[in-house]
């Protein structure tokens, strides 16, 4: 079987290459500690390799990728849900892009995000990528205009926080 897999995907690895700050960054937002990141991170490839078959290609390849992640880590999210404290995430350098200068905003950035339901930190991560809305709506599988609605909420609920 191991061998028919590998017959299966044999560019995975650059797959996965290609694609790793958008997995990692999806992760990050999710995970809580580094144990955590590297659970999310495997789940997502599992996923990933058993999808890839299926993908069609009827979307943007990313869009399938933040699709596969964000679900991959909501599900996670509320499977452990009721095992999880609040404590913020000490394991920053998962983000492959990040300046040092930029670190404290971008985890200033992240404690405000931890603090949104999933679907909403799924929506501001794909918003904060500046992915299109038309796109949103079809990774999340919401509406154009829920999507738009929903980051107006996000962006408001977000800046009470700041102004707090």
């Amino acid at each position: 079987m191991a061998s028919h897999e590998t017959q299966s995907h044999p560019d995975f690895e650059q797959f996965v290459r290609q694609h790793r700050p958008l997995i990692a960054k999806v992760c990050w937002l999710y995970a809580r500690n580094s144990g955590e990141f590297d659970d999310l991170y495997q789940e997502i490839l599992i996923n990933l390799w058993r999808g890839l078959d299926r993908f069609e290609g009827r979307s943007r390849t990313s869009s399938w990728v933040y699709r596969v992640s964000l679900n991959t880590c909501i599900s996670c999210y509320r499977r452990e849900r009721r095992h999880r404290d609040t404590l913020p995430l000490d394991y920053c350098n998962s983000l492959p892009t990040e300046e040092n200068d930029n670190a404290e905003q971008l985890q200033q950035l992240r404690t405000l995000i931890e603090r949104l339901d999933p679907l909403e930190k799924a929506i501001i991560l794909l918003w904060l990528d500046e992915v299109p809305y038309d796109e949103i709506a079809a990774i999340t599988g919401l509406g154009r205009n829920t999507v738009a609605t929903k980051i107006r909420r996000i962006r408001l609920k977000l800046s009470e926080q700041v102004a707090r």
